[in-house]
């Protein structure tokens, strides 16, 4: 609403504090001792981070005060209008999840300097309620790690000394505010390290100690285990360590087997990234091993991180059938999960005995479930043999009998813009006042509408649009066996842009088709080539909340044959061009290195059986979007897709330096302008986009397209720049 003028900023930052006292008055109400702040966004905490020590890149004509709310937004969005044309940061995944990140941008020699008051402010606001909170900030070797060089190659870590002061300005606010304890979050310390790296932990945390005013410092790693950099994190001069038990439970011991006696110990036991109850008499198990080691006066008990990745309430869900709503936990209910462990720990198992019997019932009654198991299913996987991983003929064959387009072949990643009648048509149908009839009609008219458009701009291979769609996992899920879905269960990926990922609880299967409906009614409407469009087995995956008890690359396998029946299905109806899209490939590659090629062996398998079982002369596109593929790009080729479009936009084209010295062999479209930003970019623009792709592809590799789909923009900016 602000974006758009229909919001004034003072209404805005109102919804922000009633949001936040809502939000610490409930974890208060639900028996939470030690409530965070500083863990509200209006879009992303790394931005917020970047605003705090005033990290503004040049172009956005920063006055060098305090960093305002337009310029926050810029960076975040890019702006265009009213004297101001300038693009978005980069945006990356947040580790292996799917939020998304604005990158910082670091130059040698940067300065920074106290820009935001924002730790210290909400942090008063929670006083003004009679509470005492934990500031949460991004920790500084992280923020770092996270962040890019943008002007030449260089050392990022060589800006600690200069962003140290900054962190320590904040701590020093803090404690004259009256704070107990400062939470910095260090991923990045659970991840491969070098020594220099961790080096900077030791000195970063050396000389926050020395500036923390009597505060009592956290350090909060998760989502992966210490393991080689335990003695740097057992080193550091802090009060307390936060760790991912859920993630890494192996760690527990050699914790233990060294903990120091006056340090506090946070122990992340419920899954902030799953939404299943946890197994509270195993993790109880766990936590009174760690009493007996470290006291229970310095063992905290909390999730494992950021409860930003479940959905916020289960008791919204009305419609979830009983049995399987008693299998779930969403955030609420994982406080509850604190809470009851807390005082299991504290007070004895007595006092809880109660909710540890409710649950361990739940638990055991998913377990032996008949609706999780289908011996069809898992009999189907078992068969799958190396030949259904192989497309007939290597892709120069196949080039051969594919479509003949120009060079430079234009097209666009999938979707078009979702409108408010769209979305207001399938709110009708949904609550019965539309008949199917009807909506299939108003969809066919929107179809019919958006390739009369893509004809009438010269586009090469069309889409339909996908606007029968909610969601590109959920609308697959809601049609396979073994998914359930939520009505409240939205998640952030990025700034307002929320999914609300299906719940995998059961083995997968593919009752019927899917989209052939859709596409064939779309290639009836037009002589140009139409692509049939398919999420991949691996994005379904990443984007779903996935059952625990089987391995994640089982699962995918019955997503791929899912998949695979679709593919042939679109092909024996005459569409001659199928793009399967995995975004999220890149996302699901393990945090530590020595499990890559594990993951990325049965990944690539997954893709491979999905679509390998199409002829020659169909041509498969696959889509992939904001993720670091340098890490990943010698095994995009062993995927065998004829095309594969990529983000490259917001990256400033650092992918094409990988194809300098990679010669890639098949097609690709690097995408040549920025959808996640409404600036509409110049036909100058794009031709020096395509100038910079010339430099290292060959003309016949080179498509052109977007870097992503277009589902959330509206659809002047979307004709503008799909015209330039």
């Amino acid at each position: 609403g602000y974006w758009s003028g229909k919001v004034s900023q003072a209404e805005l930052l109102r919804a922000g504090a009633e949001l936040r006292a809502r939000h610490w008055t409930l974890q208060r109400d639900l028996g939470v001792d030690l409530i965070p702040s500083n863990d509200f966004s209006f879009y992303d905490r790394v931005l917020d981070t970047c605003a705090l020590v005033g990290a503004v890149p040049e172009r956005y004509g920063w006055s060098g005060d305090r960093v305002d709310l337009d310029t926050y937004f810029a960076m975040a969005r890019g702006s265009q209008g009213k004297g101001r044309d300038v693009t978005a940061m980069e945006m990356t995944k947040w580790f292996d999840t799917n939020y998304h990140y604005i990158v910082p941008e670091f130059r040698p020699g940067q300065t920074f300097r106290l820009a935001s008051t924002k730790p210290l402010d909400e942090f008063r606001e929670a006083r003004g309620l009679g509470l005492v909170t934990k500031p949460v900030l991004i920790g500084p070797v992280t923020f770092l790690l996270l962040g890019k060089a943008k002007a030449a190659r260089f050392d990022r870590l060589a800006l600690l000394d200069a962003l140290l002061p900054v962190y320590a300005e904040v701590l020093r606010s803090l404690a004259e505010a009256g704070a107990e304890w400062v939470q910095f979050d260090e991923p990045c310390l659970a991840l491969d390290r070098t020594k220099e790296e961790l080096e900077a932990y030791r000195r970063a945390y050396g000389a926050l100690a020395r500036r923390a005013g009597g505060l009592k410092l956290l350090v909060a790693t998760y989502f992966a285990g210490l393991e080689d950099n335990l003695p740097t994190a057992l080193a550091l001069p802090v009060h307390g360590l936060h760790v991912d038990l859920v993630r890494a439970p192996g760690q527990l011991a050699p914790l233990l087997a060294s903990w120091p006696a006056d340090r506090t110990l946070s122990l992340g036991v419920i899954d902030g990234r799953n939404i299943w109850k946890a197994d509270l008499a195993e993790r109880l198990a766990w936590l009174e091993r760690a009493r007996e080691r470290v006291g229970a006066e310095r063992l905290w008990v909390a999730p494992s991180c950021s409860l930003l990745h479940v959905p916020i309430d289960l008791e919204l869900e009305t419609r979830l059938d009983a049995e399987l709503r008693d299998w779930l936990a969403f955030a609420r209910q994982k406080l509850g999960e604190v809470v009851t462990l807390a005082r299991a720990v504290r007070d004895g198992r007595q006092r809880v005995a109660a909710a540890l019997d409710a649950n361990a019932r739940a638990v055991a009654a998913r377990r032996r479930s008949p609706r999780i198991h289908n011996p069809a299913v898992t009999q189907r996987a078992a068969g799958v043999t190396e030949r259904d991983l192989r497309r007939a003929s290597p892709h120069a064959a196949r080039r051969q009998q594919q479509l003949p387009l120009p060079l430079y072949p234009t097209t666009t990643i999938g979707s078009f813009p979702q409108t408010a009648e769209v979305r207001a048509a399938r709110k009708k149908l949904h609550d019965g006042q539309m008949t199917q009839p009807e909506y299939e009609a108003f969809i066919e008219g929107q179809i019919q509408k958006t390739l009369t458009l893509q004809e009438e701009i010269g586009l090469d291979v069309l889409v339909h649009g996908e606007f029968e769609r909610n969601d590109m996992v959920e609308y697959f899920g809601e049609q396979l066996q073994g998914f359930a879905f939520t009505e409240h269960g939205w998640v952030q990926s990025y700034g307002t842009r929320y999914v609300k990922p299906p719940i995998i609880f059961g083995d997968v299967s593919r009752p019927r088709p899917m989209t052939v409906r859709w596409s064939r009614f779309a290639q009836s409407r037009t002589a140009r080539p139409v692509k049939g469009m398919l999420t991949g087995p691996v994005t379904i995956l990443q984007w779903s909340f996935v059952r625990d008890d089987q391995p994640r690359s089982e699962t995918a396998k019955q997503l791929a044959l899912a998949i695979r029946d679709e593919v042939l299905d679109l092909e024996a109806v005459g569409i001659r061009v199928i793009q399967i899209d995995e975004p999220a490939l890149r996302e699901g590659l393990p945090l530590r290195r020595d499990e890559w090629n594990a993951y990325l062996e049965w990944a690539v398998s997954v893709f491979r059986l999905a679509t390998s079982g199409v002829k020659d002369a169909t041509q498969i596109h696959t889509h992939m979007c904001y993720s670091e593929f340098n890490d990943v790009i010698r095994v995009i080729e062993k995927m065998d897709a004829d095309v594969i479009s990529i983000e490259n936009a917001r990256s400033g084209s650092e992918l094409l330096e990988a194809f300098k010295e990679y010669r890639y062999p098949h097609e690709i479209g690097p995408g040549v302008y920025d959808i996640h930003s409404p600036r509409v970019p110049a036909t100058e623009e794009i031709v020096g986009a395509l100038r910079e792709m010339n430099r290292v592809l060959d003309d016949r590799q080179s498509w052109v397209n977007p870097d992503c789909g277009l589902k959330t923009r509206g659809w002047e900016e979307t004709l503008a720049s799909l015209k330039n």
